[in-house]
């Protein structure tokens, strides 16, 4: 699918050597992940991807989880100055949550849509300006993958093998070529990635 208005969709996950975003205990289960997901490395990482980016796009519990976070760290003089851009970034963007159950957005700058995430975000390519971000959700991230709309991933990559969990990439996705546009390694070993869809 060719961008008719120069909009990329990104998407950006922290995973482990054998392909998985949190541990065997479920989703909860990151503590492994924090160290490399709070480095230097991973913070700049962040503010690149949230660069372009003017419509985030959110599961349901990640937004509740996002939400019910980041907008403390947006007012905090103590919080990494990163951390801080990244949460009024996230407080002031256009936000579309996916949800087969909300019904009303209790968050400002939200709309919620019972829909396919493809055609979701098909539609959001087809409007407006700047980068669509499926922000850190595992499952928005897979459809749009599945559907082979995603131009640009953010992956950081940390020198741990979780031994459980769900992977990001399944079995039964369409086989496509990615180039590495950037990398940067960091003190923990833990590699940020981005890479562009080759088309």
């Amino acid at each position: 699918m060719s961008d008719t208005n120069g909009r990329k969709v990104i998407a950006n996950l922290c995973i482990s050597l054998d392909g998985r975003y949190h541990g065997p205990g479920g989703p909860a289960d990151f503590g492994t992940f924090i160290p490399y997901a709070t480095s230097d490395t991973a913070r700049d990482h962040m503010a690149r991807m949230v660069e372009h980016a003017t419509t985030a796009v959110l599961g349901r519990v990640n937004a509740e989880g996002f939400l019910g976070f980041w907008p403390s760290v947006a007012g905090s003089e103590e919080a990494d100055p990163r951390d801080r851009a990244y949460a009024e970034w996230l407080v002031n963007v256009d936000k579309v949550v996916l949800s087969t159950t909300l019904t009303e957005a209790p968050w400002e700058r939200t709309t919620i849509a019972n829909a396919p995430t493809a055609e979701v975000v098909a539609g959001l390519k087809a409007t407006g300006s700047g980068d669509i971000l499926a922000n850190t959700s595992p499952t928005v991230i897979k459809a749009l993958l599945e559907a082979d709309l995603v131009d640009r991933l953010y992956l950081v990559v940390i020198p741990e093998i979780v031994g459980g969990g769900e992977r990001l990439f399944e079995d039964g996705l369409p086989a496509m070529t990615w180039a590495l546009t950037e990398q940067h390694t960091g003190k923990l070993g833990e590699m940020a990635l981005i890479y562009d869809r080759a088309r």
